[in-house]
Parts: C-alpha cells; structure tokens; sequence
C-alpha cells in the first residue's frame, strides 16, 4: 500500500490513454504548425528564407522536406501509424533545428524545439500504445 502510494503504480494502467493524448496533442501541434506553409506560397518562401538567413544548405529543397515531413510525422502520430518511424522521424527533424537555429539562444528558447526532440525519442521506443492504427497492424501479423 505504502509503495503504491509513494509510486502510484496503478496510475500505470492508463499509459495507454496517455500515449494517445500525446500523441494527438503533438500530432496537432506539427500539423498546425506547417499548415500554413503548405496552403501558402508566400509562408512556404518565408520558410524559405528564414532556412537561407540560418545557413542552411539548399533552402529551396530543405523548407519543402521539412515542412511536408512535420506535416505527416503529425498525421501519423495522430493516426498512431508507424509511430516509431514518426518519433525518429521527428527527433531528427528538430535536432537540425536545434543545432541549426537554436545553438545560441537561451535554453527557454530551445525549449519547443527540444521537447519534440524528447517526444520523438519516447514515441520512437514507446510505440503508439495501444489505441492506435500500429496496434490493429501488430494483430494482423
């Protein structure tokens, strides 16, 4: 009794649910994010400028990559299909960004950015959970 409460084991039993709201939450976030990147060519040359000013390397090719990449990390996350690949995916994704934009900010500023790369390496290792498109494939096999 004293263990479960001091390490509140049963709350375990919702990982599930949780790895679903996170999921949905980050899937969102990405698909959000680039979403107006997409619709607008204006934005997607912004992007594209913004890459140039930070030294990236083929910005014209590089902003597309990058924005249609987080858009369908998003959608698989949100699906919960090929949630590893999504997670790997994503940490590669936002450690360029990190190493790329955010090396000399403050820490607060690379927080966004390194959070995805956290919540990548979890939904790469942790898999979608079991309310997920992955979970219908697995029982399939």
């Amino acid at each position: 009794m004293t263990r479960d409460l001091l390490l509140l084991e049963p709350l375990a039993r919702f990982t599930d649910i949780a790895l679903l709201a996170l999921r949905l939450l980050t899937g969102a976030f990405l698909v959000h994010g680039v979403w107006d990147n997409i619709i607008s060519a204006e934005r997607m040359a912004e992007f594209t400028g913004f890459l140039t000013a930070s030294g990236f390397v083929a910005p014209h090719f590089m902003a597309p990559l990058s924005v249609y990449a987080q858009f369908l990390i998003g959608i698989a996350l949100i699906l919960g299909l090929t949630t590893r690949w999504a997670g790997l995916l994503l940490a590669f994704n936002f450690i360029v960004g990190v190493v790329m934009v955010h090396w000399n900010q403050s820490f607060r500023e690379w927080w966004p950015a390194i959070v995805l790369v956290g919540l990548g390496l979890l939904f790469a290792t942790q898999g979608a959970g079991r309310y997920a498109l992955d979970t219908i494939l697995e029982r399939r096999k």
